[in-house]
């Protein structure tokens, strides 16, 4: 049987190698092959067409901070192809306007996804409010907490120049007006759930995913008496069979 050596250097930058939980790191942060992986993950995030592994390559940068310096004669140079370097161009014009909510998961902090930005954005204005306690408020886990300070305190330095304005979106809840309504089982009066919420909370009405106390409508369109629909009734929630008849449409 062959004994297989694990690697002791990146083989990327040569740099040793970290375990952690028996997996091996490269912490160097000047990595050619992690900086790669960074700035795929931030076009990804922010959802920047035409900036993929090979453009990155092609384009020759680094950091986030030559890719948002670059000109548009510069972008042409490297992709050898005016009509992708104006979309590029376009694209990354664009992403400037990227709330915190989006920015913080884009930059590969350990733990900090989605669900801790928008707890987050609950809580504070923008990225110089962040710290331990404004964290915990929020929601965060222990270790996230430490993460994301730890990353304000010693890498935000290095993004803080980007042309972002770091500050949160605040998500607007809304008002139950109209009444709390959930909706169970398939819908035939809309195409996706997503859309009848869109409708619903346009007219007033606040919704919820689950069968919680609030909820005073349940919609439920398949004609199928399930446990959940039992439970409404029991509990003296109005059900709601067609649903574009109750909103008048």
């Amino acid at each position: 049987m062959t004994k297989i050596e694990a690697p002791s250097n990146c083989p990327s930058c040569n740099s040793v190698l970290n375990e952690v939980n028996h997996l091996l790191y490269c912490v160097n942060p000047q990595c050619g092959e992690k900086a790669l992986k960074l700035i795929e993950h931030f076009a990804k995030t922010l959802k920047i067409k035409g900036l993929g592994p090979a453009s990155i390559k092609k384009l020759g940068i680094v950091s986030l901070e030559e890719l948002y310096t670059l000109t548009l004669e510069e972008m042409e140079d490297s992709l050898s192809s005016s009509r992708l370097a104006v979309k590029l161009f376009g694209e990354l014009e664009r992403s400037q306007s990227a709330p915190l909510n989006v920015l913080l998961p884009a930059f590969s902090i350990p733990l900090v996804g989605k669900t801790a930005s928008e707890k987050l954005s609950k809580v504070c204005n923008d990225i110089e409010e962040i710290d331990y306690e404004i964290c915990r408020k929020a929601g965060l886990g222990e270790k996230t907490a430490n993460n994301l300070c730890k990353w304000v305190d010693e890498e935000f330095y290095f993004v803080s120049l980007l042309p972002f304005s770091f500050k949160f979106e605040q998500s607007v809840t809304p008002s139950a007006t109209a009444g709390v309504v959930c909706i169970t089982g398939k819908l035939v009066s809309y195409k996706t759930k997503a859309e009848a919420h869109q409708v619903l909370q346009e007219l007033g009405y606040a919704v919820k995913t689950s069968l919680t106390k609030d909820v005073t409508i349940l919609v439920n369109e398949s004609g199928v008496e399930s446990a959940k629909t039992t439970k409404a009734r029991d509990a003296g929630v109005t059900i709601v069979t067609n649903l574009n008849q109750f909103i008048g449409e």
